[in-house]
């Protein structure tokens, strides 16, 4: 019925403009008393009014033809908006949505761009990579990408692939289904599967190494974003640090620390926390002062973490005067909500530390290091107290039975 009103109305507008403004072609073809009709027929046209419009309780009254015929017929508006737009899916839909299986979602998409040649809709992709949970529903999700993606080119003319979003949700879902190893195809630059890849895809992967511990997966990772050009944030540094941390992979957090600034990668002050604090309980001295001369170029003023780790160097190389010197400047400068995090790291600076950088000497040289450290860090207390350092912090003992106190 609408489609008919439509139909009236388009032809009832062509004629008038056809009466008002008549071609030449038409005036050629009819004689004069066709014209002198013509032009009667004309006036008599338009002194009936061809049509009018009464806009009144939502509804357009359209009357043809001298009033004879009235029609009323809803607002085209309202109509094409309820035929145009839908912000809901039927509830019945949705539940069936949310009862799929991976194999079926990827069934529809499947007979969508293979069977039927038309552009899925997004939500369906989309339901897949969320309710991907095993391996196989993994395989099934790499094998629909390239699929899609090339019915995306040769269909609708999309050269470009998939946004990072939707990278960074695959990745993800191999995550969560334990399938590691296709998360490192994601990024991949180029790859048959449409996928952007960027940090975000890596820090995924990172953060499940993390979890796990898991030193080699952290490699293989880094191998990849090298490879590939995906330049690292100061996040991704942070990650990296806290796993070598973690694994007790000095060689791993030296051999990257070292790659990272060179390469121009912003360190955040926790990365510097972590990579000096790492290097003082390897008692490892040389590469300390390399890690505090970047951050000092870094940044201006010490952390209470990189502060200490100054300190126990210099307790290293045998210099207690100096290292009570640089902890009672930050004694001085702390603000006084950090004040106790202070005086903890003091504390184990003198009981925790010593046995943590004991335990990577050698067993040749371990008991010299063991007497030499204990007699400096009763220095390191004598010096805090002559600064006006007064804590109350008991270090630990490797040869006597009686504490030292502050």
């Amino acid at each position: 019925m609408y489609e008919k009103m439509q139909a009236i109305g388009l032809l009832t507008r062509r004629s008038a403009r056809v009466f008002r403004n008549p071609p030449p072609s038409l005036l050629n073809l009819v004689s004069m008393d066709s014209c002198c009709e013509f032009s009667s027929l004309r006036r008599g046209f338009h002194s009936a009014a061809f049509f009018s419009r009464n806009m009144h309780e939502g509804f357009s009254n359209v009357e043809l033809f001298n009033r004879k015929d009235t029609i009323q017929i809803p607002p085209v508006s309202i109509m094409a908006s309820s035929r145009l737009f839908s912000s809901e899916a039927p509830e019945s839909g949705n539940a069936s949505a949310a009862d799929e299986t991976v194999k079926e979602i990827y069934d529809k998409l499947l007979d969508s761009i293979a069977k039927r040649r038309t552009a899925p809709p997004n939500a369906w992709m989309w339901s897949l990579i969320a309710k991907c949970s095993t391996t196989e529903d993994v395989k099934l999700l790499f094998d629909i990408l390239p699929k899609l993606r090339a019915f995306r080119l040769s269909n609708l003319r999309i050269p470009n692939d998939f946004n990072s979003a939707l990278c960074r949700a695959v990745t993800q879902a191999c995550v969560r289904a334990g399938a590691v190893d296709f998360g490192m195809k994601a990024l991949w630059k180029h790859n048959l599967y449409g996928l952007t890849p960027d940090i975000g895809c890596a820090h995924q992967l990172l953060l499940h190494a993390k979890q796990h511990n898991d030193a080699k997966l952290m490699v293989k990772v880094i191998k990849v974003l090298m490879k590939n050009y995906i330049p690292l944030q100061p996040g991704t540094v942070d990650i990296l640090f806290s796993i070598c941390c973690n694994t007790d992979r000095w060689d791993l957090i030296s051999k990257n620390g070292k790659r990272f600034v060179k390469s121009g990668v912003s360190l955040r002050q926790t990365s510097f926390d972590m990579w000096m604090e790492f290097a003082a309980k390897k008692g490892d001295v040389e590469s300390l002062w390399k890690i505090e001369n970047w951050r000092s170029q870094a940044m201006k003023k010490h952390s209470v973490s990189t502060g200490f780790s100054c300190a126990k160097g210099f307790l290293l190389e045998h210099k207690p005067e100096s290292a009570a010197a640089i902890i009672q400047v930050l004694y001085q400068t702390v603000s006084d909500l950090k004040r106790p995090s202070t005086t903890v790291e003091l504390q184990k600076l003198v009981s925790e530390w010593p046995l943590d950088v004991i335990k990577h000497q050698n067993d040749d040289n371990r008991k010299a290091f063991a007497a030499a450290l204990q007699t400096d860090i009763s220095e390191l207390i004598s010096a805090l107290q002559s600064l006006g350092v007064r804590e109350n912090v008991t270090p630990v003992q490797f040869g006597e039975n009686r504490p030292i106190s502050a």
